[in-house]
């Protein structure tokens, strides 16, 4: 029979309300824990480790020094958050992992801490990261993203709000993938998703809008429509880029498509091209 200790007396700058702290976790000195978690067997968290309230965290998870998480998080079985990053140029410095709130975190997810000095891999909210899904260092992830298991993330990739990445899809370092967003199952990203578009295969090339997905995210039918016209600009008019973004910018003026625009625009890859084939989706 397994026993539950709660409000650990060794733990400094605890919080009032009581959390349940398993006999058989490991918890460092310094550490700040809110009110209203659970930390599960074997659980390993070390010095510098600062938790919100109202957390579960599952058997085996293993958070490590610079990692920051805030409220409502479930984190399952044999998590890694915090580890040094799977970068030869690492130096052994100072940096951080931080994790907003309301974020399911699957069985053995690693996320790792910035691979320079003071710099952070950074996670929002409500985001579902299934099971193995890795996210190196540097990432900048936004909320309401999913990545589904065994995705990769390589360092500083930037994931929009929204955006849904299949099983077993690999992002290439610094590459970016916008809002809304699909990326489908085994596809190897190489160059920046934008906005609201389906991108598959290997390398990764565009072949739609993600019209179920706009309409779920609740977009008015006007700009949904506005996007569309966009997309067609962009990959299907015979434009160059530079001129498909002229064109976008006299037709369509919504919000939602300057931010399209100005993600297309700040793109240091380039944007992913158009597949061939006459299966596309308008």
């Amino acid at each position: 029979m397994t026993r539950i200790i709660a409000n650990r007396e060794k733990i400094t700058n605890i919080s009032v309300m009581k959390n349940k702290i398993h006999e058989r976790a490991i918890v460092g000195k310094n550490v700040k824990i809110g009110g209203n978690n659970t930390i599960s067997p074997n659980v390993v968290i070390e010095d510098g480790v600062v938790i919100g309230s109202n957390n579960l965290i599952g058997p085996g998870v293993v958070l490590l020094n610079g990692t920051t998480i805030g409220d409502d998080n479930f984190i399952h079985t044999g998590v890694v958050i915090g580890d040094i990053p799977q970068d030869l140029a690492f130096k052994n410095v100072e940096s951080f992992v931080n994790i907003g709130n309301n974020n399911r975190i699957r069985e053995y997810v690693t996320i790792h801490r910035g691979t320079k000095e003071n710099s952070t891999t950074k996670i929002g909210h409500n985001n579902f990261f299934m099971g193995y899904t890795h996210i190196a260092h540097n990432c900048q992830i936004g909320s309401g993203v999913t990545t589904v298991n065994t995705a990769v993330l390589g360092g500083y990739v930037s994931v929009g709000d929204s955006a849904f990445i299949s099983a077993s899809v690999v992002v290439h370092q610094f590459c970016r993938i916008g809002k809304l967003a699909m990326v489908s199952g085994l596809s190897a990203v190489n160059q920046d998703i934008p906005p609201y578009l389906i991108c598959g295969g290997r390398p990764a090339l565009v072949s739609a809008v993600n019209a179920v997905g706009l309409k779920r995210s609740g977009l008015k039918p006007e700009i949904r429509t506005e996007i569309k016209k966009a997309f067609k600009l962009l990959y299907f008019s015979n434009l160059n880029t530079s001129n498909a973004i002229s064109a976008i910018s006299k037709e369509c003026s919504s919000n939602e498509i300057k931010y399209f625009l100005d993600f297309i625009k700040s793109s240091s890859r380039g944007i992913t091209s158009a597949g061939s084939g006459d299966d596309y989706r308008f």
